[in-house]
């Protein structure tokens, strides 16, 4: 089975648990894109909740949350800066970080990718998504010799 196969259909983030450290390389994702932005996923009731660690950004700005397909993204830009001093005299100090973050979670069946509400609060991004009952299964219908 090629990598591409198993990422459709395994998704991408039980791809990353199944192989890591190796996937991330596979699938051609930096691997500062895979560690950068931990989740957390759970159910409450009929709601799947994804939490996503993301201290210093603007969410109104930097961060956009996609449902397309069955695939849940979260994108994400982190500008943060400390200076001590000023640039190019004894002592100065530059502590930064900033960088593009990205994460693709494959979502339930059910799930109602026309309901799904996010809010920020505390440097945790949480992303809830309605999940409806999932499809039936086919029904198997015998066939009576006549």
């Amino acid at each position: 089975m090629t990598t591409l196969e198993k990422y459709d259909r395994l998704g991408i983030d039980d791809l990353l648990r199944s192989t890591w450290p190796f996937s991330a390389i596979a699938l051609d994702l930096p691997v500062r894109d895979v560690l950068s932005m931990r989740v957390e996923e759970y159910t409450d009731g009929d709601t799947l909740v994804v939490k996503a660690e993301l201290p210093g950004v603007d969410p109104d700005e930097d961060v956009e949350i996609t449902v397309e397909g069955g695939l849940l993204t979260i994108e994400a830009e982190r500008r943060e800066e400390k200076t001590e001093g000023e640039q190019g005299k004894p002592g100065y100090r530059s502590e930064f970080r900033y960088g593009s973050m990205r994460r693709v979670l494959r979502l339930p069946d059910g799930a109602q990718e026309d309901a799904v509400t996010a809010t920020y609060a505390d440097g945790i991004l949480e992303v809830r998504v309605p999940v409806g009952a999932a499809e039936a299964a086919p029904t198997r219908i015998p066939v009576a010799r006549g």
